[in-house]
């Protein structure tokens, strides 16, 4: 079972925010660095305005404020909410003023992506502009997704409905609860959406509290942090009740340092002797997370270099020199690799085309086994992380969805200790 933690760290100078989520063996597998007053647009859904329409690109540019301009891909623009049509068509034009939101944070040069695709996202449920079909996650199995399939297909609105994961754990009466809660905040979005071009319509939850939300609930066992204003606002944020979901934080939250919501513990640290930045090592897993090289237990080791059009992985025997069943050997080395290398995808957030270069096999029947290994450990990822193919050349081609800065990014020049 994981355990997310949530403490504050001083890097070079600067106050960060540090959400991460751990194993049960106490690795970090993701992490969510905020600098203090950092705000990220991530979710927020504005009145944007076209500034113009680049067909070569297949895209459009749109403003969400007078100096931020946002990609918008012309093939992700289905039952847009205009607030304000130019032309007579139904084609995206340049003046055209519409509902956003953005899906991707800026990356390097990159402007922030948006999307007309609404979604306005809960614990067990997400509505949606784009496809208005009412389905559940793929990931819901057996009965629960029989029940689940009934469930959705009650709902009413002009949106679509998706059930996701979590739903599976939680009774009907609380998720029919936060539908209603989640339409409600559609639909004062949706009346909102008349307001000046640039306005905020919908602000998205603090990152820390968005990452939480979107967490597997079955695979996390406990929240702790040693902030009490955190505490309780996590207290209140997963007392699951319609208080609790319109009102945010005004639930009133026990006296007691310790809580269970949804069979999950919420814990305030306050343990003077050590605190929990180094209870959970954060500052030596950020460094070991910004690392060219990582090692395996086996004695191989991995070297991840980002480059500004991909990112390599290079696995390499390393210490590892057994010469006795030498391809046997290689097949367990590369299996450990690939379970690494998907941990250290999502720990650094690194994005885009990734190709992984692992000991060359020589049996078909090996490389295939290997292959269901990486699949198998990429599917454990939130993000949309998807392996390819191997090459001719026996390189592996694996895509990860872009949609937050990656570690490196945030910081540069590393941690300074």
């Amino acid at each position: 079972m994981n355990r997310y933690m949530i403490t504050r760290e001083k890097i070079k100078g600067q106050e960060y925010l540090i959400s991460a989520l751990y194993d049960e063996k106490k690795h970090m597998i993701e992490v969510l660095p905020e600098a203090a007053g950092e705000t990220s647009l991530l979710g927020n859904i504005y009145v944007g305005k076209v500034e113009n329409i680049v067909t070569n690109l297949n895209a459009a540019f749109v403003k969400i404020a007078p100096d931020i301009r946002c990609y918008l891909p012309l093939s992700d623009v289905k039952n847009p909410v205009f607030t304000r049509k130019l032309s007579q068509t139904k084609a995206l034009a340049a003046g055209d003023e519409l509902l956003v939101q953005v899906s991707r944070e800026a990356l390097k040069t990159k402007d922030p992506a948006v999307t007309t695709n609404l979604t306005i996202a809960g614990t067990y449920a997400v509505l949606t502009s784009g496809n208005r079909k009412k389905s559940v996650s793929s990931k819901v199995k057996g009965e629960a997704r029989e029940r689940l399939v009934k469930l959705v297909e009650q709902t009413a609105g002009e949106y679509g409905v998706i059930l996701r994961t979590n739903a599976a754990e939680a009774s009907d009466e609380t998720v029919l609860l936060e539908l209603e809660v989640l339409s409600e905040r559609y639909e004062t979005m949706a009346e909102a959406a008349h307001k000046n071009c640039y306005t905020l319509v919908y602000r998205e939850e603090a990152g820390w509290l968005r990452h939480i939300r979107d967490l597997r609930k079955d695979d996390l066992e406990e929240i702790v942090t040693d902030d009490r204003g955190m505490f309780e606002d996590i207290c209140s944020a997963c007392r699951i009740h319609k208080q609790a979901l319109t009102t945010g934080g005004s639930v009133p939250v026990p006296v007691d340092d310790v809580m269970t919501a949804d069979g999950i513990r919420i814990r305030y640290y306050k343990d003077p002797a050590l605190s929990l930045g180094a209870l959970y090592s954060v500052r030596s897993e950020l460094k070991n997370a910004l690392s060219e090289r990582v090692w395996l237990k086996s004695g191989a080791y991995l070297v991840i270099q980002p480059t500004e059009a991909l990112t390599v992985v290079d696995v390499n025997t390393g210490k590892n020199v057994a010469k006795k069943e030498m391809q046997e050997n290689f097949l367990r080395v590369n299996k450990e690799a690939a379970e690494e290398i998907a941990r250290q995808l999502r720990l650094r957030n690194l994005s885009g085309m990734v190709l992984v270069d692992f000991i060359n096999l020589t049996s078909k029947s090996a490389e295939e086994e290997l292959l269901k290994t990486f699949r198998a450990a990429l599917q454990k990822d939130p993000v949309p992380a998807q392996l390819i193919d191997m090459t001719a050349l026996g390189l592996v081609e694996v895509t990860r969805k872009k949609i937050k800065r990656p570690l490196h990014e945030i910081f540069p020049d590393g941690l300074g200790f």
